[in-house]
């Protein structure tokens, strides 16, 4: 049958196949499986498909994770996705950021790459890591537009000082990982040179190609400090993956002298930049104000709409469907337990996903399929060559993957 369909057309159809499928039809013809894994195929295959990564971490037992297929299906199709050795090595764990269907896990100072569909992992040595009382390591991740190729930024900046004019003219020291090249280098970019601390509530997002942190300018709060009530001057920074450049992105007139953001909160709501406030009403009833950001970097934000919520019964936002609706933690009325839900703004519905936690946290992270880490031959390796235990025994006695990268690569 095959026969009788030029493989032009056949690569047509290929191309609008999901990424589970792709990888099953790899086996049907020696031509479908060089096409599939061509590194022009995996760098252009775009897919509509979006999946949610549920992360449990329960204090005292082994994370779980869950994948939700965001369609109309929602939330019938789920599965607990087989982890690379590495992903499990990462306990607890932080996601750095989502972009292009993958995504960077960290574990203080050791990242990896991952994507989730195709159960592929890349670990990236981290060189010059520092977390200490006076610095501090930021970490950003997408993936280039141009070229596909998955980047880390890695910011390490002064987190307290004493002398604000020596200060100010220290600039960060940033490095760019490029997953093509496997090397750490030095953009040729505007690195700041102001005393910026980043916020600490969620880390930052990745929204088409440019990653955004919460930050706080100290050194114009030190400037305008005449008005007491002035405590931080907040702000959210931004880096291009592609131009590999730094900008300023002004926040509503609301936040920027509004104290440290303990209460703000960004994510990516199809490609566009969306932030969370969380606050009180006067009788303290906790209310939620979701703002999007207007054409890109440097313009304003308009508010979407506000959630007024039961008191003490949200806990908080923790990512947007692709229809829009908010993923968020509950707490049950008369239950300890800790549920999440989703969240209908127009017609004000919410709806239990039956997935709770007791002690811990729950962690959402929104991906699209992606064949991106198909062409990489690290985690096939690892699989084969050492099992778990063995790999936890050789990270207690370096704390680094560069030893276990070595061991595999012989």
């Amino acid at each position: 049958m095959l026969d009788n369909v030029p493989f032009e057309i056949q690569e047509e159809i290929i191309k609008h196949l999901p990424v589970k499928s792709l990888i099953r039809f790899r086996s049907v013809s020696k031509s479908w499986k060089s096409l599939v894994d061509s590194s022009d195929f995996i760098t252009h295959y775009r897919s509509q498909q979006q999946h949610l990564l549920v992360y449990i971490r329960r204090y005292g037992s082994e994370p779980k994770y869950v994948s939700i297929v965001d369609d109309n299906t929602f939330p019938e199709q789920r599965v607990s996705p087989t982890l690379p050795l590495f992903v499990k090595m990462l306990n607890p764990c932080r996601t750095i950021g989502s972009s292009h269907g993958l995504l960077c896990l960290y574990d203080y100072g050791e990242l990896v790459i991952w994507n989730p569909l195709i159960t592929k992992a890349v670990p990236v040595v981290v060189p010059n890591f520092v977390d200490d009382k006076m610095f501090k390591t930021e970490f950003g991740f997408g993936v280039c537009r141009e070229t596909s190729d998955p980047k880390i930024v890695k910011i390490r900046y002064i987190y307290r000082f004493t002398d604000m004019e020596s200060v100010t003219s220290i600039p960060w020291q940033v490095e760019v990982y490029t997953l093509s090249t496997g090397v750490w280098r030095s953009p040729n970019s505007n690195v700041p040179r102001k005393p910026i601390v980043f916020g600490v509530q969620k880390g930052g997002v990745c929204v088409d190609g440019v990653y955004y942190w919460l930050a706080t300018d100290k050194s114009i709060v030190d400037d305008e400090i005449v008005d007491d009530e002035i405590e931080a001057y907040n702000m959210i920074i931004s880096f291009d993956m592609t131009s590999e450049e730094f900008r300023e992105v002004n926040l509503p007139d609301s936040f920027v002298y509004d104290g440290p953001m303990w209460n703000l909160y960004i994510y990516n709501l199809r490609e566009s930049l969306v932030l969370v406030e969380r606050g009180t009403e006067e009788d303290y009833t906790p209310v939620y104000k979701v703002w999007m950001m207007e054409d890109g970097v440097r313009k304003s934000f308009t508010k979407l709409y506000t959630i007024h919520a039961p008191y003490a019964r949200i806990i908080g936002v923790r990512e947007f469907k692709k229809s829009g609706e908010l993923v968020m933690e509950v707490r049950e009325d008369g239950r300890n337990a800790i549920s999440l839900v989703v969240y209908e703004p127009n017609l004000k519905h919410i709806s239990n996903l039956g997935i709770s936690r007791g002690t811990g946290d729950i962690y959402v992270h929104s991906y699209m399929e992606t064949l991106l880490l198909l062409d990489q031959p690290l985690s096939t390796i690892f699989d084969k060559q050492m099992d778990f235990e063995s790999y936890k025994q050789v990270i207690k006695l370096d704390g680094k993957w560069s030893l276990v990268v070595k061991m595999v690569l012989v």
